[in-house]
Order: structure tokens, then sequence, then C-alpha cells
């Protein structure tokens, strides 16, 4: 890192300028090449998938979006003269929008399905030529501007959909987020240049991160809500990279290092720190490939190239960045402070840029505090955790649908107009997807079509013609999405009706639709949790093992690490399962919490977690390493980080929090979920519990069996410097054996 760090800084220019060059050219690339999300996603082996695949064989392509837009009389029906006149018109004009493929009226031939019994309500399919990523906005704001023109008294025109539901521009979460931050890092440094610097280098990567997710979507399914989550991880990791770099660069300049020297020692420390920090979370995320499902493949690797570009930022950018600025990213406070001309400063200065006696304060209070009553203290930390943990225990995931949007927007209005007009199954149908290939099989699936309509908890059947050797019968469920009797009605259809109607037969019938989509894929992830999360924690306890040399570090880790995982989803249960809060952050109502979220959340809080014990421990274990007081060597480190750590942990609250603000209720699950990792990790894990746990275990914390200490690789993180190194021949022991 060192020759990286000074090559960077005397040749300052010509990196700001590739990074801005580079940036340029990848704006163009992704304009040129534009994008092509892909939000559907498959579970081979189920029977939902071949369901799906079946279906997809009796249709026609439809290469777009298809939305809906719904009308309700008030008074009358919808086939009155003057509503027929005044939607027909509507429709036409619809129609005549450039990326409109077609219009499917209920006025047209064969539309009387799309009125409902009693007249009041009817709907008409928009089919779009393009996905809703690929579309253009302005042709979208025209449907939605002649849709909600044909409105007035009396009749209510509302529209549902993809294409309609429009992510919240990047700039939303983005703006507030990077506001929320600068102001953080300004009370920390007491500089806006210093507070500049992380924020410049974090956009600086979570741009490059973006802009190549583009060219990305036509290499792999890459779901539309990457670019989101993607920047809202890169921007919350960036700023923190950063943040610990620059940290350490004014402690050198404070003891009088020169700035290139002070460079060279920040990077060759904290970046190195933040080079295996970017490497844990990218390894983390990219463990979800080995779940094999399509669906989080792509946003996957979106993120993880998204903290690539930002760990290259970090230590490329900032350090070209920091010989730009020099001195000046220190208060005229603390320039007036500086011992002299950095390049004559005495030689033990250089050692003020390692491990410092913290100074009086309230971290270092609150230190002497966790010292002398560490049992109480853990105590009540895990107690807590465990308290927040309990709503877990009901955790039903799923996925939501336009439902849960805020009551004023015009997809939840649209959603249950369908559902008054039609029926709560209206919205998501269980679709039977049948083979027959002999009179028996017909004998039989005729069998099964008469049955099906008796069954509890269906509302309505429709059956199609056979094409190609596959009839798709349509079941309406009495019931909504998400209620537990939907699923009901799919495990009876897949345990009881249809072996019955497949016996003795070569019939076969699969059970598709968005609703067995929905259960199948919940069903796979709980299946496959326990290995992945087994996964992530064996990952993390090896990379603490080598990085410390320690059995007790990575073992008390893993545990903290679980209870923050489980507090973590409790808290979301409760908020999103149970709608407490969710009233106030304007996210409709409660519903399940998505499916995927745990698959996405672990490797990302793991990943965090980790970084976070290796700069709270890294500290301890240089003053252990000089002085061999575990005691001491505890204190001072959680004295000397806690404030850096706290901060860098309100900066990404306030990143999460932002984009959780958006409006979407997907994307406020991720920034809600983040954000309650993030909070407790900081400020109940790493100032309280770990520092506790550390105490109790004294001398113990550091012991490592001789046999292993031989066999295993040697990990330094932060190579100590020289003043430290010659303090550290004077220990008793940098590492005591077991």
């Amino acid at each position: 890192m060192s020759g990286i760090a000074r090559w960077c800084f005397r040749h300052r220019y010509a990196v700001i300028t590739a990074w801005v060059l580079a940036l340029i050219a990848l704006t163009v690339l992704a304009r040129v090449v534009g994008s092509d999300y892909n939000n559907s996603f498959s579970l081979p082996g189920t029977g939902s998938t071949t369901a799906q695949q079946l279906l997809a064989s009796t249709a026609p392509e439809q290469p777009g979006d298809s939305d809906t837009i719904v009308w309700h009389a008030g008074t009358g029906t919808v086939r009155d003269a003057a509503v027929m006149t005044r939607m027909s018109a509507a429709l036409t004009k619809i129609g005549g929008v450039p990326e409109v493929a077609s219009v499917v009226s209920p006025y047209g031939p064969g539309g009387t399905a799309q009125v409902s019994r009693d007249g009041r309500t009817a709907y008409a399919v928009v089919n779009f030529t393009k996905q809703p990523g690929n579309l253009d906005g302005a042709d979208v704001a025209r449907v939605i501007a002649a849709a909600q023109a044909a409105r007035e008294p009396g009749l209510d025109v509302q529209l549902g959909g993809q294409a309609i539901e429009k992510f919240p521009p990047l700039s939303v979460g983005t703006k507030v987020g990077v506001l929320a931050a600068a102001i953080v890092l300004f009370i920390v440094f007491g500089s806006l240049l210093a507070a500049l610097l992380p924020i410049i280098t974090a956009l600086a990567g979570a741009g490059a991160g973006l802009l190549a997710i583009a060219p990305l979507t036509h290499t792999m399914n890459v779901v539309e809500i990457a670019p989101l989550i993607a920047v809202l991880i890169g921007l919350g990791v960036g700023i923190d990279y950063a943040l610990f770099i620059v940290t350490r660069y004014r402690r050198g300049l404070e003891a009088g290092l020169a700035p290139e020297d002070a460079t060279v020692t920040a990077l060759n420390t904290s970046g190195r720190t933040v080079l295996f920090a970017g490497g844990t979370v990218c390894i983390a995320l990219l463990g979800i490939l080995v779940l094999n499902f399509q669906f989080l493949n792509g946003l996957a690797i979106a993120s993880a190239l998204t903290v690539v570009a930002t760990v290259l930022a970090a230590v490329t950018m900032l350090p070209a960045l920091l010989g730009l600025f020099g001195r000046r990213v220190l208060s005229r406070r603390q320039r007036r402070r500086l011992p002299g001309l950095a390049s004559t400063a005495a030689p033990q200065a250089a050692s003020g840029a390692g491990p410092a006696t913290p100074r009086p304060g309230a971290w270092a209070r609150w230190a002497d505090t966790v010292q002398r009553r560490p049992a109480v203290l853990a105590a009540i930390a895990v107690a807590v955790m465990v308290v927040l943990a309990i709503p877990l225990t009901r955790l039903h995931p799923g996925t939501s649908d336009q439902g849960h949007d805020p009551a004023s927007s015009t997809t939840r209005q649209a959603y249950d107009l369908l559902a008054q007009g039609f029926g709560p199954g209206f919205n998501a149908p269980v679709v039977l997807a049948a083979q027959a290939s002999s009179a028996a099989d017909t004998a039989a699936l005729h069998a099964l079509e008469t049955r099906l309509p008796h069954l509890p908890d269906v509302a309505g059947v429709q059956v199609a013609a056979a094409t190609g050797g596959t009839t798709v019968i349509q079941l309406t469920p009495r019931t909504s999405p998400e209620d537990p009797a939907t699923r009901g009605l799919i495990a009876a259809l897949r345990s009881a009706t249809i072996p019955a109607a497949e016996r003795g037969t070569t019939l076969r019938v699969y059970v598709g639709g968005q609703s067995a989509v929905n259960v199948d894929f919940a069903a796979a992830v709980t299946a496959k949790l326990p290995w992945f999360l087994l996964a992530i924690i064996g990952l993390s306890f090896l990379l603490l093992l080598l990085a410390f040399r320690s059995l007790l570090i990575p073992a008390t880790a893993a545990v903290m690490n679980l209870l923050a995982a489980a507090a973590t989803f409790g808290v979301t249960t409760a908020v999103f399962q149970w709608g407490w809060g969710l009233g106030a952050l304007g996210l409709g109502t409660p519903g399940p919490v998505e499916a995927f979220l745990p698959v996405f959340i672990l490797p990302i809080l793991f990943g965090l977690s980790t970084d976070y014990q290796v700069f709270l421990v890294s500290r301890m274990n240089e003053e252990w390493a000089r002085s061999g007081d575990s005691h001491g060597a505890v204190r001072a480190g959680q004295a000397g980080t806690a404030r850096v750590i706290t901060a860098a942990a309100a900066i990404m609250i306030c990143v999460f929090l932002a984009f959780s603000l958006a409006g979407r209720r997907d994307i406020a699950e991720f920034g809600v979920s983040l954000t309650i990792a993030v909070a407790l990790d900081a400020f109940v894990l790493r100032t309280v519990l770990v520092p506790a746990v550390m105490h109790l275990s004294g001398a113990a914390s550091w012991a490592l069996p001789r046999w292993l200490d031989r066999r295993l690789p040697h990990l330094a993180i932060e190579p100590r410097e020289p003043a430290q190194s010659a303090a550290a021949g004077a220990a008793p022991s940098t590492q005591p054996s077991a």
C-alpha cells in the first residue's frame, strides 16, 4: 500500500483526471448500450417454475410490461354511455402513445370478463413495448396523464402495475443521505474540506459502480431494484472507508508528519483495513451465488461491483485528493497547534500516527465504566438484543404487492378497486398448467375441472382451450394473495386435489401464478438459509482468526453477530409485518417481510460487523502488543476508536434511512434493516458487549494453541509502525498461547 499511496500522492493530478475520464467514459457507455433489466426469476425444480414454462409456450411472447387501468362508477354502471364514451376516448389516446403496444379494453370483443358482476368496476390492460426499466419516462407519464384526465365526479380512475409504480429517483435518497452524512462529518472533523473528502470519494466510487450496472444487464439477469440497492450500499460503505483513512491521515498530520508521509501511513494502516473490509463485504455478497437464485445473482454482483469501485476510489482517488489539499483538511485551530514543519519533525512524533493515549472525554469515561462493570453491562446488552429478537419467532417471509403501497398512491387504489370489484383473490390468481396425453388423461382433467369450483377457498374457475398440448385453468381464490387461506389452497391443490386427479394416469398438473411462485420462493429461501448463514459465520470466523490469532475473539464475534442478526430481523418483523411505525414512514399497511431480504441483508450485516470488529480489535491488539496489559489494551482500543466507529455508523444510518423514506416498501425494508443492524452493531456490540466480554476474558482473549498458531498463515491487516514494533519488543508476549 505504501507504493500506491506515494504514487497517487505525487501524481495527484493524473489520478484525479483519470477518475474523471473514467466516469465520463462509463457514462457514455451506459447511455450507448442502455439497460436491460429483468425482474423475472425462476426456481429450478419447483412446480411454479414448470407451470411458468408451460404457460410461456402457450401464450404469444409479450416483450414488455403489462399494466392496468381501473375505473369505478359511483352511480350507474361502467356501461353507461357517458362512461363508455369518456373511457374509450382515454384508452384510444393511450393506445397512441409510442411505447404502448396495445390496449385491451373491456368494451371490445370478449371484454365481458373485464367488468365486475355488479357492473360498476372495469379494467383495461395496457401492454408496453418494453420492460419497466427501459421505458421512456415521458411515455409512461403520458399514459398516467391520459387516464387521470378521464376522472370526473362519480368516476374514479386509477392505475396499477410495475411501469406505473416507478422506482423513486436515485437523486431523492442520494441527496438526503449525502447531506445528512456531510453534517455528521463536519461535526466529527470540524472542517468543511475534511467533511467533503469522504463524500467526494464515495460519490465517485458509487457512481462508477452504478454506471457499470447498465452494461452488466446485457450479460445476465439484473432486477430493476439493483441500482438503488447498489448505491445505498456503495454510499454507506464508501463514506465509511474514506472516513477511516482521512481520520488516520489527520492524526498523522497532528503528530507532525509531512502530508505525503501521513498519506502513506494512513494507506498502509487504515487503507489495508479498508481493503480487508471491502473484500469481506464482496465475498459475503458473492456468497449469494451459491444459493442458485437467478433472481438475486445479478443484484449481488451489481452490489459487489459497487463496493469494489468504492474501495478503489478510497485507495487511489483519496490519496490524490489528500495530496491536493495537504494540511487544509485540518481545521485552522488544529493547524495552529501543529508541532512545526513535518519534514523536520522529531522522530518520536511519527509514533503519534499510531495508537495514542485517548484524550479525556465522554468515550474515555465510558470505556472506564465498561472496564469497571463488564458483567452487568454485558448482561444488559444481551438482554436488549434478546428482547428485540422476540418478534423473529413470528416472521412470515413472503412477497408484498401493491396492496401494501401507501393509501394515497394510485397503485394501491387500483389494487383496492380490483379487489372490491372482482374479489380479494383477483390480484393474484392461481394458475394450473395441465398436460394430458391420452383419453384417460383428458377424462381425469375434466373431472378435476368439475371439482375445482367446489373447493372451499375457490371463488371462480376459468378454463382455456388446450394450446400446444397444455390446458390452462385459472383459479380465483376467495382470499387475498397473502392470506394464510390462499397458501393453504395452494398446499391442498398440490398435496391432495391434484394427486387424486393424476392417480392412475399420465396426467400432469402444475400449480403456478404469482401466489404459487411466492410460496415456492419463501420455502426455498427458508430451506437454504441455515446453510448460507453457517457459511457466512464460518467465513467471518476464519478471517478474524487469521487477523488476530485468537480463538475467543472470532468465536464471540460469531455469537454476537448471530444476536445482532436475530435482533435486526426481530425489529424488521415488528415494523413491516406487525406495522409498528409504518404510518410514520408512510409505507402503507403491514404485510410479509420480503423472502429475499434475509439472504441479502445477512452478508452485508456480517461484512460490516467484521469491518467494525477489525477496526476496534486491531487498536486493542496494537496496545496489547505494546504493553501486554489486556485490560488497558481493551480500554485504550475502545476509547480510541469509539468516536470514529459511532460516527461511521451515524453516517450509514443517515444514508440508509434517507433511502427508506423514498416511499417504496421493498427499498424501505432494505434501508430500515440495515439501519437497525448498523445501530445495534455500533452502539450495543462495539461500544458495550465486545469490550465487556474482552474485559471478562482478560488475557485469554488473545490465546491461541501453539499447534494451531504454527499451522495458520500470517495475515497482517495493519503493519506495525516502527515505534510500535520497538515497543512491542519489550512486551512480555504479543500472542499468548494456551
